[in-house]
C-alpha cells in the first residue's frame, strides 16, 4: 500500500512516503536513491521516526501536475515535453539499473519545476514487489483522457492508442514505440497542413466561400461525433457547452440579486362566450437572494477582486492564476481556492512561504474551509476572504 502525505521541514516542503515495516533500506536501490544526482527523479533522504520509516522526497518550488490541471487541458505542445522527459528520465533509470516500474505514476505524485520546467518522477524503490501496483502508468492515462484537448484529434486518437497499446504489452510500449508514435503526429500534421493549405486555397476559387464554410461545418460534425465515441470508450461524460451557459446565467442572476420563481398571464378579457387574452407579456416573479459572489478583500474592506470561477488560482505567474499577485515572497503557483459540496476551501499548493489561514500555516497541500471573514496570507499578501 502506498501511503504518503506532504510537511515543510528546514524550509523545505516534502513528500512522505511511509515504508513498510522490516523494509532493508541498504539494498542496492535505496543506496543509489539516496546517493542523489538521478535527473528527473525527485531527490530522497531516509528518516526514522519513532518506530516508523520515512522517505523524504524535495517537493520545493515544484508543482504536481494534478494542481497545474485543475482548469486547464493538455495541449500537444505539454504532451511533447512530458514525453521527452519520460524518455530521458528511462535513459537515466538504465543508467543506474533501476526499473521504471517503481516510479509512482498517478498525476498528483509527478511534479514539475516551475522555474525549469522540468519534470520529475517519484520513484519508491522495490516498490513493485511489495504491493501490486496500484499507482501504475493506467493512472496516468485516465488523467489525460480527463484533461486532453478534445479539438485535438490526432492528439486523443494518439491517447486512446496509447490505452490500447498499453493494456495489451503494458510497460514494454513505454521503451520506445510510444515516442515513435508520438512523432507521427507531428509529421502527419505538417503535411495535412500543406495539403490542406492547397486544397483550401482551390476550393475558393472555384466554389466560392460559402461551399468551404458548408464542407468545414460537416466536417466539424463529423469529428464531434468520432470524439463522443472516444469518450465514451472510457466510460466517462465531457462538460458540454450548454453548462458554461448556464453558469453564465446563475452567475448572471446572482450578481444581479434575484431569481425567477414563476411565470403569471395577466390582462384577461371577454368576448361572448370566449375569453381572450391581450399580449401584455408575461409578470416575472422575482425574489430577492443573497449575493454568492465571494472575493478577496484588503483589510480596509476594499474589494480587491471577485471570486468567479472555481478552482480560483492565485500567485504571481500570470499566464497560470487567475489573480496575478505582485509579491516576491509568493510561489508561481501558490494557492488556490475551490468549491466542494459542504462548502469553500483554501488549498496551498506546495507554496515556498506558505498559505496562512487565521494566522496559522497550512501543510502543503492542506486544505481549510472557508468562512466570511477568514484572513489570508501568501507570502506577505494579506487578504480578507468575503
Amino acid at each position: 500500500m502506498f501511503q504518503s502525505d506532504y510537511i515543510r521541514n528546514l524550509n523545505k516542503n516534502f513528500e512522505r512516503v511511509l515504508l513498510e515495516k522490516g523494509t532493508d533500506c541498504k539494498r542496492y536501490q535505496y543506496c543509489i536513491l539516496f546517493r542523489g544526482g538521478i535527473k528527473y527523479l525527485l531527490s530522497c533522504s531516509y528518516k526514522q521516526i519513532d518506530e516508523n520509516n520515512y522517505l523524504y522526497y524535495d517537493i520545493s518550488s515544484s508543482q504536481n501536475i494534478k494542481q497545474m490541471f485543475g482548469g486547464k487541458q493538455i495541449s500537444r505542445d505539454w504532451m511533447k515535453e512530458f514525453l521527452w522527459s519520460i524518455r530521458r528520465m528511462r535513459q537515466e533509470l538504465n543508467r543506474f539499473l533501476l526499473d521504471e516500474k517503481n516510479i509512482i505514476w498517478s498525476p498528483e505524485h509527478i511534479f514539475q519545476d516551475l522555474e525549469k520546467n522540468d519534470f520529475l518522477f517519484l520513484y519508491k524503490p522495490y516498490y513493485e514487489e511489495s504491493c501490486e501496483g496500484e499507482e501504475t502508468f493506467e493512472k496516468l492515462l485516465e488523467f489525460w483522457v480527463d484533461r486532453v484537448d478534445y479539438e485535438d484529434t490526432d492528439l486523443v486518437e494518439f491517447i486512446y492508442h496509447v490505452y490500447e497499446q498499453f493494456m495489451a504489452v503494458g510497460h514494454c510500449y513505454l521503451q520506445q514505440q510510444i515516442f515513435e508514435d508520438f512523432s507521427k503526429i507531428s509529421e502527419r500534421n505538417q503535411k495535412n497542413e500543406k495539403i490542406e493549405g492547397k486544397e483550401i486555397a482551390n476550393k475558393v476559387l472555384q466554389e466560392g466561400p460559402d461551399r468551404q464554410c458548408a464542407d468545414e461545418e460537416q466536417e466539424m460534425e463529423h469529428l464531434t461525433t468520432e470524439r463522443r465515441g472516444f469518450r465514451s470508450l472510457f466510460g466517462r461524460s465531457r462538460k458540454k457547452q450548454e453548462d458554461s451557459d448556464i453558469y453564465r446565467e446563475e452567475l448572471r442572476r446572482a450578481v444581479a440579486g434575484y431569481v425567477v420563481c414563476e411565470e403569471t398571464a395577466y390582462g384577461s378579457k371577454s368576448d361572448g362566450n370566449e375569453t381572450l387574452t391581450e399580449e401584455y407579456g408575461k409578470t416575472i416573479y422575482i425574489e430577492e437572494k443573497e449575493n454568492t459572489i465571494h472575493g478577496l478583500y484588503t483589510e480596509k474592506g476594499e474589494l480587491v477582486v471577485c471570486i468567479d470561477k472555481y478552482p480560483f488560482l492565485i500567485g504571481k505567474k500570470k499566464e497560470d492564476v487567475n489573480y496575478a499577485l505582485t509579491d516576491y515572497s509568493a510561489s508561481r503557483v501558490h494557492a488556490q481556492i475551490v468549491e466542494e459540496k459542504d462548502g469553500v476551501y483554501i488549498e496551498d499548493l506546495n507554496s515556498t512561504n506558505g498559505t496562512f489561514k487565521n494566522g496559522l500555516r497550512m501543510k502543503p497541500y492542506e486544505k481549510r474551509k472557508l468562512d466570511p471573514e477568514d484572513t489570508l496570507r501568501f507570502g506577505k499578501s494579506v487578504f480578507v476572504y468575503q
